[in-house]
């Protein structure tokens, strides 16, 4: 069993239950269903050769590289409130943060009805085109729409959520999402590929200097026009949807400025938008240690989509407080992907 197997059987546990599927092809409450995100091969050519890789070590335990077949798994939670969130993990374009940010944001998610879908995104660094994880980020949006009555989701309350790399991702998705990445390849693609909200969580926004600096910006330059087609605050419209931002003021990864400079995008164009700078927490913290600053984050972001009306009105107790996120269960060694520094912006 791989690390990341025995994550998402953890998951599966956590969000286990004996209500009903909604249709013959729905999945049952914990068990994820999976879509491959295209019907044959991915646009663009390019891609790695051998299994997808699980990393063992360092900040890239539970890290997935080598993706050759993006998809998206979903989660249906126990009590649906209609909602759904793509959830879009940090690494650089050179890994996705499964393990340690996306499969704790998801178990927390399906608790509140939400039903969480895991993006597995092409990577520049596996040699795939600079394009290919924006693709798969609109591919992934319409496909949730396209199964919403099968998967009992509600197609106008469809958002995206993202961590550091996975921000930039999520942040192109929501500016540039009438911008054709991609040729059409069946019905899905008549569907808008605009999320309704947004969540950048401690992301990285601009490749413009000073903020060059990032993996995301060397990973993304083998594009020509990278800086331009690929920070997130040039492309910030009235049309941009509501966007929540949570980072940490003394972030060594993604400079502050980047959610500075896209709250002030989002602010010029009268989007609807909360930033959250917390004084201490780094970067890559996921859902946040408990007692820590930026663990107030997830609270405060189910209240703001609360108040947007896309989470349910309903105020309980632990309703925005994740647990503690377990340990990691022991696993027998898998394909991993140490190589490089721990950078994961």
């Amino acid at each position: 069993m791989t690390l990341l197997r025995a994550a998402l059987l953890a998951a599966a546990a956590a969000l286990a239950s004996t209500s009903p599927v909604q249709a013959a092809s729905a999945p049952q409450a914990g068990k994820p269903v999976t879509y491959d995100l295209w019907p044959g091969t991915p646009p663009g050519g390019g891609g790695p050769s051998g299994p997808e890789r699980i990393g063992q070590t360092g900040t890239g335990v539970g890290a997935v590289s080598n993706v050759s077949k993006p998809r998206i798994e979903v989660y249906k939670p126990a009590n649906p409130n209609g909602a759904a969130v793509v959830l879009v993990g940090g690494g650089g374009y050179f890994r996705i943060g499964i393990g340690h940010e996306v499969m704790p944001t998801a178990r927390w998610l399906a608790a509140l009805g939400v039903t969480p879908v895991v993006l597995y995104y092409r990577l520049p660094a596996d040699r795939w085109p600079a394009a290919a994880p924006f693709q798969d980020a609109q591919r992934a949006i319409r496909l949730v729409r396209a199964h919403a009555q099968e998967l009992g989701i509600d197609p106008k309350r469809v958002g995206v959520l993202g961590f550091s790399a996975g921000g930039n991702l999520a942040g192109i998705a929501e500016t540039r999402f009438a911008d054709a990445f991609y040729p059409a390849v069946d019905a899905s693609d008549t569907l808008s590929a605009r999320p309704d909200f947004a969540g950048l969580i401690y992301p990285v926004v601009s490749l413009q200097k000073p903020y060059d600096t990032t993996r995301s910006f060397r990973e993304l330059s083998t594009q020509g026009d990278a800086v331009q087609a690929y920070s997130v605050e040039l492309h910030v419209t009235h049309d941009t949807p509501p966007t929540f931002l949570a980072q940490a003021a003394d972030d060594p990864i993604a400079n502050i400025g980047n959610s500075l400079v896209m709250f002030d995008a989002l602010r010029k164009n009268n989007v609807d938008s909360e930033l959250h700078v917390f004084d201490k927490g780094g970067h890559g913290w996921g859902l946040g240690d408990p007692g820590s600053a930026p663990s107030a984050w997830p609270r405060l972001f189910a209240a703001w989509a609360r108040r947007q009306g896309f989470f349910n009105a309903v105020d309980a107790g632990p309703f925005a407080t994740p647990a503690a996120t377990p340990a990691t269960q022991a696993a027998p060694a898998a394909a991993s992907d140490d190589a490089g520094n721990d950078d994961d912006n």
